[in-house]
């Protein structure tokens, strides 16, 4: 089965987090903890929260500051959702302070968050030090009769992959920092004082430059098919390679080993050749302008490559009777891992016409919204048509 053009009004409609319950994030580790050092790492499960809530909630509790609470990554807040914290042990040389601070955490239950298990490790928690992610997604509402083909469309996905677009939450919360990030690099406006938003606003600039390009090769089929000149992301290791040899390359494509990548425009972001490369330049240049300096933007992002798609492993979907009553309507719910970074919404969007109500949306929204880790977009609005187009969605 083909892929839809996504946003494709023909999709079956469907909902997502009718309740927390409905959206379940399950963090799968990078390592395990040591059990020792002068951390501890805390896995806990948070309910109705944002992550930075549950982060300032635990160091409350425990009397640390927020700041010094590690955090691989951020999790939803309409959702119940696992993952690991690391919180510093106080006046670590002390004897006994590292098994003071254990017994604390022990069993600890606060509003919305409670702690399953705690261990002590050498260093701090990064963001980024987790493998994976585990959902499990119920989503209501789906027309009885069309139920196998969500499920079928999902299936596909296993094969070829998921289109990596970003949602609309990456371009703000209204939809208009592409075109705020492009007022103050064109000199029509003054950049933000707050280096941050600037980052925040030159990110959005690359991630539509980056669904543009998407947009492009999902529209001739050639999103997931490397073609000569494609700078070619390797799954295991993330290496990159200018892809010379086609027919090796897309066998490798096939299983899954290479990805096509697409651009995160910087001065330092490699660059396809060929046909892929002249796609790219019409694009930047289209976006940017063709004498644009990349290095007036250095600070706020130096560039890399993104892989315009992403595996989805692990996939089963049943079917479950909806309880909202209505004999012509069913739910389903849908298991599958992603790797870091990667958005269930997007997953879904290629199968079903998701909605939320506006207060789950603002909900949604919280505190997640930063530059490297925006939940699925939700939002209505694009900074572009060929963006709209992507509405996989994301976040």
């Amino acid at each position: 089965m083909s892929l839809p053009p996504p946003g494709d009004d023909a999709l079956p409609p469907g909902r997502i987090k009718s309740r927390p319950e409905d959206f379940r994030v399950d963090e799968v580790p990078l390592y395990e903890p040591s059990g020792r050092g002068g951390h501890v790492f805390v896995h806990l499960e948070k309910r109705g929260l944002t992550t930075d809530e549950a982060v300032r909630a635990l160091a409350r509790a425990v009397g640390a500051a927020p700041r010094d609470v590690g955090v691989a990554g951020m999790k939803d807040k309409i959702a119940v959702t696992t993952q690991w914290v690391s919180v510093p042990v106080p006046q670590a040389g002390r004897a006994g302070a590292a098994d003071e601070l254990l017994a604390r955490l022990h069993g600890l239950e606060l509003p919305g968050l409670r702690v399953l298990a705690a261990h002590l490790h050498d260093h701090k928690l990064k963001t980024g030090h987790l493998e994976a992610n585990r959902f499990t997604l119920v989503v209501r509402g789906v027309p009885r009769a069309r139920a196998a083909e969500v499920q079928a469309r999902l299936a596909a996905l296993e094969v070829r992959g998921v289109p990596n677009a970003y949602g609309e939450q990456r371009f703000g919360v209204r939809g208009d920092n592409v075109e705020r990030a492009l007022r103050w690099i064109r000199g029509e406006a003054s950049p933000p004082r707050d280096t941050r938003l600037a980052r925040l606003h030159w990110s959005a600039v690359q991630s539509w430059l980056f669904n543009e390009v998407l947009a492009r090769r999902l529209a001739d089929g050639t999103w997931a098919i490397p073609l000569e000149g494609d700078l070619l992301k390797k799954e295991a290791s993330g290496g990159l390679f200018h892809c010379t040899d086609v027919i090796s390359d897309r066998a490798r494509a096939d299983a899954f080993e290479v990805s096509p990548t697409g651009p995160m425009v910087g001065v330092k972001m490699m660059a396809p050749t060929g046909a892929p490369g002249d796609l790219e330049r019409e694009v930047i240049d289209g976006g940017l302008g063709p004498d644009f300096d990349l290095a007036k933007v250095r600070k706020f992002g130096e560039g890399t490559r993104r892989a315009l798609r992403f595996p989805l492993r692990e996939l089963a979907t049943e079917l479950l009777e909806d309880d909202a009553g209505r004999p012509d309507e069913c739910a389903i719910r849908a298991r599958f891992v992603l790797p870091k970074g990667a958005y269930a919404t997007t997953v879904l969007r290629t199968a079903v016409r998701l909605y939320e109500t506006a207060a789950e949306t603002r909900a949604s929204l919280g505190a997640e919204a930063t530059p490297d880790s925006l939940p699925p977009d939700l939002l209505p609005s694009s900074p572009s048509p060929d963006a709209r187009k992507l509405e996989l969605h994301d976040d």
